[in-house]
């Protein structure tokens, strides 16, 4: 193969766009197009959005704040994510991160290696340009608990 059949060039409006529990994932780059390397997504977190605490088992995650502010949360630890933080959360890491503030917040995300997107496309539902997300119902909430396990994420949720 040579390798500028490796390139990958992609507009700006380009890549699925997934409702996920509130927030919008655009797959920038997927696992099928990187030969399961990386993937990186554009999550754009509106107010009060982000997941709960987790680990994962199988990828490292790479952030970069765009746009906006975003809290991350390694254990108790909290670091503000203002444009242009950079932070990493090596696999087995517990972590979450959210969105503390009435602005939109956007940020690049990497996983490496690539696979756990397919869960976010598994348990969201694919977007029209420039539409938002429904909120979580308890419906998507359950189908992300049930599909973590075979992605190697595990959950840390409040006990109900």
């Amino acid at each position: 193969m040579n390798e500028a059949d490796l390139v990958m060039i992609k507009g700006p409006q380009a890549g699925k766009q997934i409702g996920i529990v509130g927030d919008i994932y655009r797959l920038l780059a997927t696992g099928d197009e990187t030969g399961g390397s990386y993937a990186m997504i554009e999550a754009t977190v509106l107010p009060g959005g982000g997941p709960p605490p987790h680990l994962h088992r199988l990828e490292d995650e790479l952030f970069y704040v765009l746009e906006g502010q975003v809290a991350f949360y390694s254990g108790e630890e909290r670091i503000a994510g203002l444009p242009g933080t950079f932070i990493h959360m090596p696999r087995g890491v517990p972590h979450r991160f959210k969105n503390e503030t009435d602005q939109t917040a956007k940020l690049l995300f990497s996983l490496v290696p690539a696979g756990l997107e397919k869960m976010f496309v598994e348990a969201g539902r694919e977007l029209a340009e420039g539409e938002l997300p429904d909120e979580p119902s308890q419906a998507e909430i359950d189908r992300l608990l049930k599909l973590a396990e075979p992605y190697g994420i595990e959950y840390d949720l409040p006990a109900h």
